[in-house]
């Protein structure tokens, strides 16, 4: 079994940083694409940031810009750095993951963890 562990939300002023990390834990074989997803109340889980094996990206328009995703291969970390915060980046961000695991690659969510942007 894979676990995928958030850490690093909390509250923060508009205009502050936040950095989340997210840790692949398990039986893991490798790991492909990786992603951040967030959802903000009475809204749809919407897409953030993603990276790939190979370190390729791919943000959302909303956060271009003020959001960097990076990973750290060797220990299955992935991060999101997060500057000049808004109150709409307010939402529970997950962690998401196509993680090889024996014979099969599965996808996997984290618990997700809160971010509030308010002043």
């Amino acid at each position: 079994q894979v676990q995928l562990m958030e850490s690093g939300g909390g509250l923060v002023q508009p205009g502050g940083s936040l950095r989340l990390s997210c840790a692949a834990s398990g039986r893991i074989f490798s790991i492909y694409v990786m992603g951040w997803y967030r959802q903000a109340p009475g809204k749809q889980r919407e897409l953030v940031a993603s990276v790939t094996g190979g370190g390729r990206t791919n943000y959302a328009d909303s956060v271009k810009g003020r959001f960097t995703i990076s990973r750290d291969g060797p220990k299955n970390t992935l991060y999101l750095q997060m500057n000049s915060l808004k109150p709409e980046d307010t939402a529970v961000y997950y962690c998401n993951a196509d993680v090889r695991v024996a014979s099969s690659t599965n996808n996997y969510w984290g618990q997700g963890t809160q971010v509030t942007v308010s002043s």
